[in-house]
């Protein structure tokens, strides 16, 4: 599901192939995709912006462990994504 991502406040990020390739192996792609355009945006942006490769790292394990366990984003609840 590829929303027009063209109404993001910020600038729209591109899929480093270490996110894509994680989101494939966990069988998390399509959860990613579910979500709405402004938290895939944030979440690969919060993931790009870290300087150290351990904080990518850090950052990307959080993305996963949140698609995998739905209602969560960003360490907050997030009710529309929870898994029935």
């Amino acid at each position: 599901m590829q929303d027009d991502m063209s109404n993001l406040t910020r600038e729209q990020q591109s899929m480093p192939g270490f996110v894509k390739r994680a989101l494939l192996e966990r069988g998390l792609m399509g959860a990613y995709d579910g979500r709405p355009p402004y938290q895939r945006n944030d979440y690969l942006l919060w993931i790009k912006s870290a300087k150290r490769q351990e904080t990518k790292e850090k950052r990307l394990d959080q993305m996963l462990d949140e698609l995998e366990a739905g209602g969560i984003y960003m360490n907050m609840r997030h009710p529309a994504s929870r898994k029935r």
